[in-house]
């Protein structure tokens, strides 16, 4: 007996087949159609157990074709296939109301699977279809990476499920952030960002939760923080890794019991807002070493979403180079375009400063070259300066410290494009020279505190507190 009919309805007549096939032997009962007519004969008359239809017919969308079949069957699973693989593909198709979206190409054992998945789960309740104020797309991208990530997210909008946001520097977490806000169910509330890595550590929880008059000294007003300010919205918790120990557990207790007091408070207030994390940081690791609470982590890392570095998604760097050259022309910068085989040495690049990085080469190559269409030599030769400019000397005799860092520091600018670094800049550039200083200092004098201080010109007792404070891990070697 059939597991079910599956109602298949594709212009293609390979994909119709391939799906006929491999339905067949998987134990359903498929039927097939081209267009979007004869679909919805089928589903009118009461056939059919799941409906697995592309997008893009002769005769109709089926994104209009969808809210016709749900408010006639309601119950019935609609699976949507699209070779128009963005993102707001994904979100359309899950605000449709469809069960699920797969990109094309497809896998013929994930269509089994999710067909299987359709008629043993119940059908999924979404809300009413909101109006797009833009048809730019918030992400770019059509490679396998993103269409997983496109997937998650479509389904992420509609819920409040706290969700924790790993990559790179560069590779766009706040812009994953901004969409499950944009296009979820807060969308009309504030979406309020604060990064961690950016605030001096003793206003961290200040910040966060407010204070009232005279909570500290300069304190000569009660000031909301940002989960006030975030009330009914997101709040976006970026650079977690970086929060100190002490506001960790105010959050915890903040994500435990739904409410905080201000610093210098004593009144609970009680919060609704949506908590999006994101860190560069290998958050088990810090557990381990201490640097992070374990039950917070888990508490944030609810839903984890993993963002690929650039170098991992190459096949998407012609579509942005695209978007950012259009990007560029709205600014004034120039109409451009781009040969084919300046977007092939484009993914010759290690990129790592990822999508930023990216971005910032693409503008410099419209701003610098006059010319009307960028080739492969003009992108060679951005690139050959640009490395030439900030890689830091190999050896003691290619450049000295001081010269290092200052490439290092305008590699670090310019990454930004024309907008300035979070604030903090000078404690975080001495908190990442400082470490590996000590730790270079440790290491020569194997594990010898006292003979590394003297080194370094610390005193002891300093150098100790300063291992401590940066997790320095001090391995002392027994000379025989």
């Amino acid at each position: 007996m059939a597991r079910g009919t599956v109602l298949i309805a594709d212009d293609d007549t390979a994909i119709r087949t391939v799906l006929n096939q491999a339905l067949a032997r998987a134990g359903f009962a498929p039927r097939a159609t081209g267009n979007a007519a004869t679909l919805w004969r089928w589903v009118s008359q009461g056939e059919g157990d799941v409906v697995l239809t592309d997008v893009v017919m002769p005769d109709e969308n089926a994104f209009d074709l969808i809210p016709r079949i749900k408010k006639l069957r309601p119950d019935l699973p609609i699976i949507v296939m699209s070779a128009q693989n963005t993102l707001m593909t994904a979100l359309t198709a899950t605000e449709k109301g469809a069960f699920e979206y797969l990109p094309k190409p497809f896998d013929l054992n994930e269509v089994v699977a999710v067909v299987s998945r359709a008629l043993s789960e119940p059908e999924r309740k979404h809300p009413p279809t909101s109006e797009r104020e833009t048809d730019e797309l918030p992400l770019i991208g059509r490679s396998l990476p993103m269409q997983d990530i496109y997937r998650v997210l479509a389904r992420l909008t509609q819920s409040d499920l706290t969700v924790m946001i790993n990559g790179e520097s560069g590779t766009g977490k706040e812009l994953v952030a901004r969409v499950l806000h944009d296009y979820g169910k807060r969308r009309h509330g504030p979406f309020v960002p604060i990064n961690m890595a950016a605030i001096p550590r003793e206003l961290i929880e200040s910040e966060l939760f407010g204070h009232e008059k005279g909570a500290f000294t300069g304190a000569q007003t009660r000031t909301p923080g940002r989960f006030e300010q975030a009330e009914g919205g997101t709040l976006f918790l970026d650079e977690i890794g970086d929060m100190p120990l002490e506001a960790q557990t105010r959050l915890l207790r903040v994500l435990q019991q739904g409410e905080y007091t201000t610093v210098g408070g004593r009144t609970a207030i009680k919060t609704n807002v949506r908590i999006v994390a994101a860190t560069h940081r290998d958050l088990k690791s810090q557990i381990q070493q201490g640097l992070f609470r374990e039950d917070l982590f888990y508490r944030l890392n609810v839903v984890p979403i993993r963002l690929p570095p650039l170098r991992e998604r190459l096949e998407d760097v012609g579509d942005l180079v695209r978007h950012f050259l259009r990007q560029a022309a709205r600014e004034g910068l120039g109409q451009k375009s781009i040969e084919s085989p300046a977007i092939e040495r484009l993914k010759g690049h290690p990129w790592p400063g990822n999508i930023r990085e990216l971005e910032n080469v693409v503008r410099r190559l419209v701003a610098l070259h006059p010319e009307d269409t960028l080739t492969a030599q003009i992108v060679e030769q951005e690139l050959a300066g640009s490395s030439m400019s900030t890689t830091i000397g190999s050896s003691p005799d290619s450049a000295d410290l001081s010269e290092s860092v200052e490439r290092y520091l305008a590699r670090y600018f310019s990454s930004f494009g024309n907008e300035l670094p979070p604030p903090g800049l000078y404690d975080r550039v001495i908190r990442d020279v400082e470490k590996p200083l000590l730790s270079a200092a440790l290491a020569a004098t194997r594990g010898n505190q006292i003979r590394a201080a003297e080194l370094l010109g610390l005193n002891r007792n300093t150098l100790r507190a300063r291992i401590r404070d940066l997790n320095i891990r001090v391995f002392r070697t027994v000379e025989s």
